[in-house]
């Protein structure tokens, strides 16, 4: 049996080196499938890790209070539009909200395009300004790289103090400990006395690139209307979880003076939560690229057994000649059934370089965490086994049921 099938392999690959540029071309119309399955696969995988991790990061007994809930609205509620969360509405919170074992962090972001300076060095007009209290850090799930966190004091005294982001040790401290140092935003110094882990990029939103300042003092500095502040509340057991949402929205609905009648003018939503309502959003992006890539490898499968039939016909004579030397409809079937798996795995595995290629170089514009998509790699090997084995089998089929006597007198 395994003297037969190394017969079979051998024959099979004298076939395949006899017809390079048709098996070349075979090969490669099944790699571009495999390629746009794992490529498109590689590409979601690494675009749900980094969204679950940023979120994931805030931990599960984290929530926020903010303008509008997560999900999008629906056209009936087009027509209402909540007001924004501002300062007055943030300190009546703090004032109010005590519920025991919890951190309530406040924030806003003073501008997306500010020049930091340094000595004699500036940044580009992109990094964000951020106004933040002292468990900002800790309700965001933010890690101190080097130096120290704002103290209650830092905050209460308006201390002309700041965190900042990993990239700016890439300009203006490359090779500078910034820890000490003093820069300037629109004018106004600062001393350096923490530097962030690196958090990376989301939808091009550099988290890296970013000041942590005071919160009084950046109210001081970005003094544009209608700011719209960001309030998270973080409990230290996520058994208190329910007990102080439910606190934070009597409290937030009695700020609003909102009668016991009407809805809720402000969104709560869970960090868990936002992870589940996008693993099920990616989840139906998956279901796309799954129908994308099978129609992809329909086409592959029928172009492939179109060429093999093309090959039975041309090697009519050959299976005459074998027939008539004793060879059973078994040894020929396999024989061409064999070379159809043997270029099917080849077409796999140049697509499956090329798909983990493709799709790493699309995650690595896009700012994404790219990891090994084990899923897709295995995805694509059974894929490609499938379509050679279902392109092979009538082919070889036929091959096998051909009259030998006919065969022989084929011209």
């Amino acid at each position: 049996m395994f003297s037969l099938l190394r017969e079979n392999i051998r024959i099979a690959m004298d076939s395949i080196k006899g017809q390079v540029l048709r098996t070349i071309l075979t090969i490669l119309i099944i790699a571009i499938g495999i390629t746009a399955l794992v490529g498109i696969l590689t590409f979601l995988g690494a675009l749900e890790k980094t969204i679950t991790g940023d979120f994931a990061s805030m931990g599960a007994n984290t929530f926020n209070l903010q303008r509008y809930e997560f999900n999008t609205r629906n056209n009936r509620d087009r027509e209402k539009i909540n007001p924004i969360i501002n300062y007055r509405n943030v300190r009546a919170f703090n004032d109010k909200f005590q519920y025991p074992f919890s951190k309530t962090s406040v924030s806003f972001t003073g501008t997306r395009g500010a020049e930091v300076k340094y000595e004699n060095e500036k940044t580009d007009p992109e990094a964000s300004v951020l106004g933040v209290n002292e468990n900002y850090l800790e309700n965001t799930g933010t890690e101190i790289d080097k130096g120290r966190n704002f103290t209650f004091f830092d905050i209460q005294n308006n201390n002309h103090v700041c965190l900042i982001g990993s990239d700016f040790t890439k300009n203006l401290f490359k090779n500078t400990n910034p820890i000490g140092k003093i820069i300037s935003i629109r004018g106004v110094k600062f001393k350096v006395i923490g530097l962030l882990e690196s958090k990376g990029a989301t939808f091009r939103n550099n988290q890296d690139l970013k000041v942590l300042i005071p919160l009084q003092l950046a109210r001081s500095i970005f003094t544009l209307p209608n700011i719209n502040y960001n309030i998270s509340v973080k409990v230290d057991d996520k058994q208190f979880l329910e007990g102080a949402q439910d606190e934070a929205i009597v409290t937030f609905r009695n700020i609003r003076g909102l009668s016991p009648v009407e809805e809720n003018n402000f969104g709560l939503e869970r960090s868990d939560d936002l992870i589940n309502r996008i693993s099920n959003i990616t989840s139906y992006l998956y279901y796309a690229a799954w129908i994308i890539s099978i129609i992809t490898v329909f086409g592959s499968s029928i172009a492939l057994m179109n060429i093999m039939l093309v090959s039975v016909t041309e090697r009519t004579r050959e299976i005459g000649v074998r027939k008539a030397l004793g060879a059973k409809k078994h040894t020929i079937s396999g024989q061409f059934f064999l070379e159809t798996v043997i270029i099917g795995q080849f077409g796999g595995l140049i697509g499956i370089i090329l798909g983990i290629a493709v799709g790493s170089l699309a995650a690595s514009i896009s700012n994404f965490e790219f990891t090994i998509p084990w899923l897709a790699i295995v995805a694509a090997v059974v894929t490609s086994f499938l379509t050679a084995v279902v392109s092979g089998l009538y082919p070889a089929v036929k091959a096998a049921n051909q009259d030998p006597i006919e065969s022989l007198r084929y011209e």
